[in-house]
């Protein structure tokens, strides 16, 4: 996906509400806001990249609704980041115990914290450099997993807390490892 990154002047802090108003007044665009107060814009992805997605998310899903320990998002959902990015991965999730900490009015804004889980899928368009950025900033913010999946070179970066980036050439199959217990990801869709 192709992004464009506007520039807020430091002294016009964009506050939680008035991005939800920026969003809301431009519906087809998805939107992030960086920590350096950046406002980020990106394109829609195209077919293969979406039913990647809608793919890697419906697992994800299958698999939370059996268990029962958290709360899958889909990339409409934005994460406000300790740092103060406003972030929205992929797919992502939260444990059960993270949600029900939250109050009924912080569910229905940005969540106030970094997912336990994230997947990030480079499509045709992305800068890989940008998008791992990214997933540095989630682990640095409080992420437990990340995965990085390239489908062009059928690579997939793993992500997680203290220790260096694990990268796997061809996967078949991705473990939730203790993160999601239990959870086995498919790349035959996805590769």
């Amino acid at each position: 996906m192709t992004t464009v990154t506007l520039q807020i002047p430091k002294s016009l802090t964009i506050t939680d509400d008035q991005f939800l108003q920026i969003i809301a007044a431009n519906k087809d665009l998805r939107l992030e806001l960086s920590s350096q107060g950046e406002l980020i814009v990106m394109s829609p992805t195209g077919g293969e990249t979406g039913g990647r997605n809608q793919e890697l998310a419906g697992q994800i899903w299958f698999w939370n609704r059996e268990k029962g320990l958290g709360k899958a998002f889909d990339s409409s959902t934005g994460f406000k980041l300790p740092n103060g990015a406003t972030r929205s991965p992929d797919v992502s999730w939260i444990t059960i115990e993270r949600w029900n900490a939250l109050t009924p009015e912080q569910r229905k804004k940005f969540l106030p914290l970094c997912p336990d889980f994230v997947i990030e899928l480079v499509s045709e368009t992305d800068d890989v450099e940008d998008t791992q950025a990214k997933m540095r900033e989630y682990i640095n913010n409080g992420l437990r997993l990340g995965w990085l999946i390239n489908p062009k070179t059928k690579q997939v970066e793993i992500y997680r807390q203290n220790q260096e980036v694990e990268v796997l050439q061809s996967p078949t199959h991705l473990s939730g490892e203790d993160v999601l217990s239990g959870f086995i990801l498919d790349m035959q869709p996805i590769f």
